[in-house]
C-alpha cells in the first residue's frame, strides 16, 4: 500500500508541475514578447536560476528551519542526507502553521477572484459583488 501512495504521490506532483509550468510559460511568453532582446535574456536567466534554485530548493530549507530553528542549518543538511527520522518529525510538527499559510494563501486568492477579477455577469448580486471591489481589502486585513 505504501508504494502505491508514493507512485500516486510521484505521478499526481508531476502532473501539477507540468500544468503549472506550461501555464506560467504562456504567461511569460506573452510577457517576453514585450521586451527587448537583452530584457529577455536576463529574465530567462535569472528567472530560471530564480524560481529553479532559491525558489525550490532553498524555500522549502528556509521554511522548515523557520520553523524548527533548534535543528540548525547544519543539523538539517546531515538530517537529510542521513535519512536521520529527525527531519521527517521537523516537517511533520510544522505542518499546522503550513497548511494554515497555505490556507489563508487560497482564501486571499479566492476574495480577489471574487472581488477584483472582470466578470461576465450570470447570477443576480454578482454584479454588485464586483462593485464592491474595494471590500476585498478590508476583507483581507480582518482574515
Amino acid at each position: 500500500m505504501e508504494i502505491l501512495f508514493a507512485i500516486l504521490t510521484v505521478v499526481g506532483l508531476a502532473v501539477f508541475e507540468i500544468v503549472t509550468s506550461v501555464d506560467n510559460a504562456v504567461v511569460n511568453a506573452d510577457v517576453l514578447a514585450t521586451m527587448s532582446a537583452s530584457a529577455r535574456r536576463w529574465f530567462l536567466t535569472w528567472g530560471m536560476l530564480t524560481s529553479v534554485f532559491l525558489i525550490r530548493a532553498g524555500l522549502p530549507f528556509l521554511i522548515v528551519y523557520s520553523l524548527r530553528p533548534e535543528l540548525g542549518i547544519g543539523g538539517m543538511l546531515v538530517s537529510i542526507v542521513s535519512a536521520d527520522s529527525s527531519i521527517a518529525q521537523a516537517i511533520e510538527s510544522s505542518a499546522p502553521p503550513l497548511l494554515a499559510a497555505g490556507g489563508i494563501f487560497l482564501a486571499f486568492l479566492f476574495l480577489h477572484w471574487l472581488f477584483m477579477e472582470p466578470k461576465h455577469y450570470g447570477l443576480r448580486g454578482e454584479e454588485y459583488i464586483h462593485k464592491k471591489g474595494v471590500w476585498f481589502y478590508a476583507v483581507v486585513s480582518i482574515l
